[in-house]
């Protein structure tokens, strides 16, 4: 029996859209542990697409913004399997589609499908499922380390991560007067995958994430499907209500010595 001890478990993945995804990594680190995926995805394209690098996947399709469609999936869910062990909620959605602009001219439809989307539908699919999960289930979604940094490049999906990381809070504490169901968000560095992509301007971001960690590598996208195996499994069973940063200790070292040396120099060539 491994570490985690995930044979014979139950994943609700939702999220995967190429291989690139996180949900993508951490689904195959959980069933390389003998854990079963169960997958969700937004619609048939992308379910085609999944289909082709998952053999034999058991996809299902739910647009997270239509309420009869997340009941239709409870039902199509319920109907092959009786419990979910956890789930994995990594979707967000931002329309970036005219550029970003300046803060407080933040589209107001913009910013409500952003926050249903990307933070509603955890505390949506999360009350839909309630009676499908394990009293020990564990839930995950993923945030951003920017929700206390202002990373302009970043927008308004900063204040919608932020509404993510509280909504756990009190899922948690909802889901205490009936189980002991946990919820904990991941806080992932800056990553290359196909929705980081979509941010504008995201090689700066991703790049100074970089410079900025302690050891001067990226996060990898495997590193933190680790995390999320390790916070869906059993063994993180102290941890609860909580947002786990795992950013090779980016957000604490703003005040790199190599990167201050460069600032420095730079404004003494611009003085000269």
């Amino acid at each position: 029996m491994s570490y985690l001890q995930l044979e014979g478990k139950k994943y609700l993945i939702v999220g995967v859209f190429n291989k690139k995804s996180i949900a993508y990594h951490a689904a195959s680190v959980l069933q390389g542990e003998g854990a079963e995926c169960i997958y969700v995805v937004k619609d048939n394209a992308v379910k085609g697409k999944v289909e082709q690098f998952i053999p034999n996947a058991d996809i299902y399709v739910c647009n997270v913004e239509n309420q009869d469609e997340l009941g239709n999936l409870y039902k199509e869910v319920s109907k092959k399997h009786s419990k979910l062990d956890g789930m994995l909620h990594s979707i967000a959605f931002a329309n970036y589609s005219e550029g970003l602009a300046p803060f407080h001219e933040t589209v107001k439809k913009d910013f409500l499908q952003a926050m249903d989307i990307s933070c509603f539908s955890l505390i949506n699919l999360s009350n839909v499922f309630k009676d499908l999960f394990d009293k020990n289930a564990s839930v995950i979604t993923m945030t951003v380390p920017f929700t206390r940094l202002a990373v302009e490049h970043y927008g308004y999906m900063a204040s919608v991560k932020a509404a993510l990381e509280t909504s756990v809070l009190y899922l948690a504490k909802s889901f205490s007067k009936f189980s002991n169901v946990r919820f904990n968000a991941v806080s992932a560095s800056a990553l290359k995958t196909s929705s980081a992509a979509g941010i504008p301007e995201f090689m700066k971001i991703y790049l100074c994430a970089e410079k900025l960690t302690i050891r001067k590598n990226a996060v990898e996208t495997r590193e933190i499907a680790d995390v999320i195996a390790f916070l869906l499994s059993n063994r993180s069973s102290a941890i609860n209500g909580q947002t786990v940063t795992a950013d090779a200790g980016m957000s604490t070292n703003t005040f790199d010595k190599d990167i201050m040396d460069l600032i420095y120099r730079q404004e003494c060539a611009l003085k000269q």
